[in-house]
């Protein structure tokens, strides 16, 4: 089939979540099926990725995306009915690129990912797909909870209102809705019952993340928390970790070291870095921070988020402590999986269990594998898609 992928971002280099998982699909999708993407970069150096995505796809057609606080996003958002996150990326030049590329090549599908690239595609008779990572309102709350200046917080609750609306009158415009959890899917219908909405999670290359010899030192052990800290919720994650659960930890293993990985660290967390706490805003391998750790610690409490670290780290045998919210999709069960707790006292108690229980380390260690070669392979997760892509095409 001929499809047309609007994405918010390219899908190289593999920098975030999303782009990790456009790259895969888009990798998995092109033996099937020839597709014209168009994506928003945010500067001219991104261009220099677009040969390697030429490998997968037909043309490559790249916008500027505006800052959130450009005058022009701002003035959008005040003088229209969209929210800021949809005024970053509505250009009338996208509009009229893809209405072109759409008289020209007669597409059987266009695959939109995130509701609020979605105002960027004309009017037409072709099946859409929109696919949501996570659901906008609820993660765009969740940020304005935190505001304290009474007039910003104000503006942002009615941007919040608006988000909210958007997206669900797109869940409804779209010809299939699809998730990525099990939990999004049921906020979804909850929101809107009749809405029939597919289940497409994350995925993680088993390939890449193989198991890997351990070369871990048996006197110190090592804590890993990995994200990228332009979200709300890795920062939060990181703060409550260093904050309230290390100095439980540190109480039962005093030669214990926190090893804290994840791009764009704030000026607070690369204040963390002591003699036990180490910052590593840029490494070049993160397979390197998996198999010279002991755990993967994610107190994650906000929604929203990919969930990728803890796929990488479940596939290259590294066990997982963390939270209902921070494994929520994955299916994964406490004890077996992983170990999931509430609070932050289970999470640490559950760190000092996990290490100083060898059949439990080995069990968590080899069932987090097996979970995430079996369900969570990009290539069975393209052909979910691939499937979906079929039925949506031939009007099912």
């Amino acid at each position: 089939m001929k499809i047309l992928m609007l994405t918010p971002y390219l899908p190289d280099p593999l920098l975030s979540g999303g782009q990790i998982r456009t790259y895969n699909l888009l990798k998995n999708l092109s033996v099937k099926h020839q597709i014209t993407l168009f994506s928003f970069i945010r500067n001219e150096k991104e261009k220099e990725y677009i040969p390697k995505l030429l490998k997968y796809c037909r043309e490559v057609h790249v916008f500027m995306k505006r800052p959130p606080w450009s005058i022009k996003s701002l003035f959008l958002s005040a003088v229209t009915f969209y929210p800021l996150v949809v005024c970053m990326y509505l250009k009338n030049q996208v509009k009229e690129a893809i209405e072109k590329a759409i008289a020209k090549e007669h597409f059987d599908l266009i695959h939109a990912e995130t509701f609020y690239v979605m105002p960027n595609i004309p009017e037409n008779h072709i099946p859409t797909i929109l696919v949501e990572q996570t659901i906008e309102y609820l993660v765009y709350k969740h940020y304005t909870e935190t505001i304290t200046t009474p007039l910003l917080k104000q503006l942002m609750n009615f941007d919040v209102s608006k988000i909210h609306r958007w997206e669900k009158n797109y869940w409804q415009k779209a010809s299939r809705v699809v998730a990525m959890s099990e939990a999004d899917k049921k906020e979804m219908q909850r929101l809107i019952p009749s809405l029939t909405v597919d289940l497409v999670p994350n995925g993680v290359d088993t390939d890449f993340f193989k198991e890997k010899p351990i070369h871990r030192e048996k006197s110190a052990k090592t804590i890993l928390f990995v994200g990228h800290f332009k979200w709300l919720q890795n920062r939060e994650a990181v703060a409550i970790l260093v904050k309230k659960i290390w100095p439980i930890i540190q109480k039962k293993f005093p030669g214990a070291r926190l090893w804290i990985v994840g791009r764009s660290p704030s000026k607070e967390i690369i204040k963390y870095s002591s003699s036990v706490i180490t910052v590593s805003p840029d490494i070049n391998d993160i397979r390197e921070a998996y198999t010279k750790s002991d755990v993967m610690l994610a107190p994650i409490y906000g929604p929203g988020g990919t969930r990728y670290k803890i796929l990488e780290a479940m596939a290259t045998g590294l066990p997982v402590v963390t939270t209902p919210t921070g494994i929520e999709g994955l299916g994964a069960r406490h004890g077996m999986h992983a170990l999931i707790f509430d609070s932050n006292e289970e999470l640490a108690r559950g760190i000092v269990k996990l290490l100083t229980d060898k059949q439990l380390y080995r069990q968590l260690r080899e069932n987090g594998r097996k979970l995430v070669a079996e369900k969570f392979n990009w290539k069975t997760i393209a052909g979910s898609l691939d499937r979906i892509y079929e039925e949506a095409a031939h009007g099912k």
